[in-house]
C-alpha cells in the first residue's frame, strides 16, 4: 500500500484537493478531524492527564476544558508539548485506519506533516500551494472574524510554504491559474 501525505499551509486548498483524490478512489484521512475525536476518548484523556496534570485544562468533573485548551494554543511551548503528545496517537490511528481501507493507496491530509517529522511515515508527499494573497482571501471568506494580522500570525507558526514545496515529491497549484483560485474554495 502506498501512503501519501498531503500538506500545505493554511488556505492552500488541501481539503479541496483531497476531494479529487477521494473521487479517484483514494481514501483520505483528515488528521485535524481525527485528532479532535481523540479528545473524546477516555483512554486518550487519561494518558493526557498524566502528561499535563498541572495544566488548567481540566474541569471539576475530570473532563477536558476545550475552551482553556484553545486559549493554551497561544503558548508556543505548550503547543509544542501538546503536539508531541498528540501526534503519535494520530499516526497510530492513521496506520490502523489505513489497513482497514484495503486499497492500493491511502492519503493523510495534514497541514503539519513536515513541522513534526510526520513526513517520514509516507511514501510520497504532495504539497498544495497558492499565492499568499489568495490564501489570505480564502481564510477571510471562511473565517470573517479573523483579521489579516491574525491570519499572518497563524501562517507564521507553520513552516514557510516555499520550504514545503521544495521538499515535496509533487506540488499542486490551487492558485489563480487553477480555476481562478477555485472560487476561493
Amino acid at each position: 500500500m502506498v501512503k501519501i501525505g498531503l500538506t500545505g499551509g493554511i488556505g492552500t486548498g488541501k481539503t479541496f484537493l483531497s476531494k479529487h483524490f477521494v473521487d479517484m478512489g483514494i481514501p483520505v484521512y483528515y488528521a485535524d478531524e481525527e485528532a479532535k475525536k481523540l479528545y473524546r476518548q477516555s483512554a486518550f484523556l487519561a494518558d493526557m492527564r498524566q502528561v499535563f496534570p498541572d495544566e488548567k485544562l481540566w474541569l471539576p468533573d475530570g473532563s477536558l476544558n476545550m475552551q482553556q485548551l484553545s486559549l493554551s494554543f497561544a503558548d508556543e511551548d505548550f503547543l509544542q508539548r501538546l503536539s508531541r503528545f498528540v501526534h503519535p496517537y494520530v499516526m497510530r490511528d492513521f496506520e490502523r485506519w489505513a489497513i482497514e481501507q484495503n486499497t492500493a493507496a491511502v492519503m493523510m491530509e495534514s497541514a503539519i506533516l513536515y513541522e513534526y517529522g510526520l513526513d517520514k511515515h509516507f511514501d510520497k508527499i504532495i504539497v498544495a500551494d497558492a499565492p499568499e494573497s489568495l490564501r489570505i482571501r480564502r481564510i477571510q471568506v471562511r473565517n470573517p472574524h479573523l483579521t489579516e494580522a491574525d491570519i499572518r500570525q497563524r501562517m507564521s507558526r507553520q513552516m514557510p510554504q516555499e520550504e514545503k514545496c521544495s521538499r515535496a515529491d509533487l506540488v499542486v497549484c490551487t492558485g489563480e491559474t487553477y480555476a481562478e483560485g477555485l472560487s476561493l474554495l
